[in-house]
């Protein structure tokens, strides 16, 4: 999702006036503003935020506007890799150090040096490698898989993101709160797109004029675009955008042109409660009254990152609440046929994502709430569907 602020004008040629986020919100210009500031030093930065809403992009701000922007940033995405491969990828190895070590490799810390690394969904990160980062952060030395010589010491500024709440993780046991104080120098929030709704028209304009064509959405599409809700924040409206104007049979894109999703799905407040409960309520109220199929579009979330493991056991345990624990009958409820039904199981099993159907089957657990309903029913639904629910409900 990018940018153009009419702060600075430097040679337009230069690294620091390439696209980056686009600010039109008070919200997203003082994040912008405190980012600015924050590259003036070489504290450390935490970048926090939902999935999609440009992380990456305040991250290369930073950079781009620090005194070490002549370096590289080096990007590294944790939760990609494996642990053993993340050691390798961070510190770098040498040549036989384990199979298929061929030769020696430079780590991306050593890449990076002078510059910045972001290290990007670092809340995936296993407990050793998160001790192995805080030793690095404690007094940046360095030293390759299965190298026996001397550490050696890289100047780099460290940039972490996730989507993560890493004070629960603390609470769990699945972060090391030491290694939180060390990232979190300097803390940035990047708000979901639900409360920022002014940006999204200049996203608009912005992702159209990216593509080069010459299309233009009509008012009342613009406004559907704007009430949406956006679970998939900036990265969903650019490729709903890129979708339709690609798609486009003319050079006008009006309200009848956009996805139903987009059309049908009505604004509802944002409800004042934990970010991951939140983001499974929304989903289920999705495939249940908003038109949305699991294999369509809950399942390419996940794949793409923009929903977690959390957020689908999430939803199938609402499913199950609803359900009363019956597994097969979540195959009407989210959209899908009963051919998928060893599908997916083999999903949620290859995902960690199963919950167990026992805590369900005399009634919904005090924990699990089923959320109010407060999105029209698809024009899409079946009346077999609308009986399959009135009967599981």
């Amino acid at each position: 999702m990018p940018y153009e602020q009419d702060v600075e004008r430097p040679d337009p040629d230069s690294p620091s006036r390439r696209p980056g986020l686009v600010a039109a919100s008070a919200q997203m210009l003082a994040l912008l503003e405190t980012a600015t500031r924050a590259a003036a030093s070489d504290g450390k930065v935490l970048i926090t935020g939902e999935s999609g809403v440009g992380k990456d992009l305040v991250a290369r701000h930073i950079h781009e506007r620090s005194r070490r922007s002549a370096r590289p940033l080096i990007a590294v995405n944790c939760a990609a890799v494996t642990d053993s491969l993340l050691e390798s990828e961070l510190f770098g190895h040498v040549k036989g150090s384990f199979t298929g070590a061929y030769r020696d490799k430079p780590g991306k810390l050593q890449m990076a040096h002078r510059g910045t690394i972001f290290l990007d969904e670092v809340g995936e990160m296993s407990l050793r490698m998160q001790a192995m980062l805080l030793r690095f952060l404690e007094n940046g030395e360095i030293q390759a898989v299965g190298s026996d010589v001397a550490s050696t010491r890289v100047d780099v500024r460290v940039v972490a993101a996730t989507n993560r709440n890493l004070s629960e993780m603390i609470a769990a046991g699945q972060f090391r709160e030491d290694l939180l104080y060390r990232l979190r120098v300097i803390h940035l929030e990047v708000p979901p797109l639900r409360d920022r709704r002014e940006d999204i028209p200049a996203l608009v304009a912005h992702f159209v004029e990216r593509t080069g064509r010459r299309v233009t959405f009509t008012a009342e599409a613009i406004q559907l675009l704007v009430r949406h809700r956006w679970s998939g924040n900036v990265r969903e409206l650019n490729n709903i955008v890129e979708q339709m104007v690609w798609m486009a049979d003319g050079d006008l894109i009006d309200a009848e042109k956009l996805p139903v999703s987009i059309r049908t799905v009505a604004p509802t407040a944002v409800p004042t409660r934990e970010r991951r409960c939140q983001v499974a309520d929304e989903l289920y109220t999705a495939v249940v009254t908003g038109g949305y199929l699991f294999w369509d579009h809950i399942y390419p979330l996940f794949l793409s990152r923009d929903i977690t493991r959390h957020d689908m056991r999430e939803l199938v345990r609402r499913g199950l609440a609803t359900t009363r624990g019956n597994y097969r009958a979540l195959l009407r409820l989210f959209g899908m046929s009963n051919e998928d039904y060893k599908r997916f199981l083999n999903f949620l099993a290859a995902h960690d994502c199963r919950a167990d159907f026992r805590e369900f089957r005399n009634g919904t657990p005090e924990v699990v709430r089923r959320p109010q309903l407060v999105l029209p029913p698809s024009p899409k639904a079946s009346p077999d569907r609308d009986k399959t629910l009135a009967g599981v409900s």
